[in-house]
């Protein structure tokens, strides 16, 4: 029985596939670029996109269980439904998928939007899933590191409801915990939503004040602005993700991303141990700079 992980070269999936080889899963990892897949040697690197419908069926053939991880492109939705289709057709039935925390709530901005509609897709056509729902993943802040230690001010627009940031860490190894309960299960076991939370809710404030700690100087909060956190971003992506970003930055300031009641406890008990917080990043991040 093997496992399927997509986006096995990026931050999540490449983790996701560490924990499974660690807990003896038989995985075969997607990738685009062979040369970049620097995986142990029992790991079988099979070479495809989601838009080359051949190379998709021959990775999923013979395949049991599949780790669904699509970047955030313009054809984002349609990759997803490419890889449910011909997963269907491969016979594939447990499915976890890496959808985004209030992907309902969020429906002007397009990449929640498009996962939200992934995540109807996956429920209309059977699938036996689990949908993990993360929040604000907390190694985005390390695009901001030289801001915070540079020019003492935290520059993301979080604003006063506050996110449930979550380790990127704790999102791979909870996929892996998922992906093998669903593996290695009798039968294929009910659609399942857990949303992907860390231990503290955080403002923008709250967050310049870990910093500050950390630091040992003032580093102040200045992120309400969205248009300017536009501005930034169009200097090193395209200008329709950067547009995306700031419509999820206004989001963020209006409805915030709030962990659900048991959120915590539901993913402590997963994980057998605490999440990881915020401050404990922040002290790595200076510790190793």
């Amino acid at each position: 029985m093997t496992i399927l992980v997509t986006g096995a070269t990026g931050n999540v999936g490449r983790q996701v596939v560490e924990h499974l080889v660690k807990r003896g899963a038989d995985v075969r990892a997607l990738v685009r670029d062979p040369s970049k897949a620097d995986f142990p040697a029992d790991v079988s690197v099979v070479q495809g996109d989601f838009l080359d419908v051949d190379s998709l069926r021959n990775a999923m053939s013979g395949v049991s269980t599949l780790f669904l991880l699509n970047a955030v492109v313009p054809d984002e939705f349609t990759q997803a439904l490419i890889a449910l289709n011909v997963a269907r057709s491969a016979g594939i039935e447990r499915i976890v998928y890496l959808s985004v925390i209030h992907a309902d709530l969020y429906v002007n901005v397009p990449h929640f939007a498009g996962k939200f509609g992934v995540e109807r897709m996956i429920e209309q056509m059977g699938f036996k899933a689990t949908i993990l729902r993360p929040a604000y993943f907390i190694q985005n802040d390390l695009t901001v590191k030289d801001v915070i230690t540079g020019y003492g001010a935290y520059p993301m627009p979080i604003g006063p409801k506050g996110l449930a940031m979550i380790d990127v860490r704790d999102i791979a190894e909870i996929a892996a915990i998922e992906l093998l309960r669903r593996e290695q299960a009798t039968e294929p076991l009910a659609l399942d939503r857990i949303n992907l939370v860390g231990p503290q809710t955080l403002t923008g404030t709250d967050i310049a004040a870990i910093w500050s700690d950390v630091l040992a100087r003032p580093i102040h909060y200045g992120g309400d602005n969205t248009e300017g956190f536009e501005q930034n971003l169009k200097q090193f992506m395209p200008a329709w993700m950067a547009y995306d970003m700031r419509l999820m930055g206004e989001r963020f300031l209006t409805d915030g991303m709030l962990p659900a009641a048991g959120d915590v406890e539901r993913l402590t008990a997963l994980l057998g141990r605490p999440l990881r917080s915020y401050r404990a990043f922040a002290a790595e991040t200076v510790a190793s700079a």
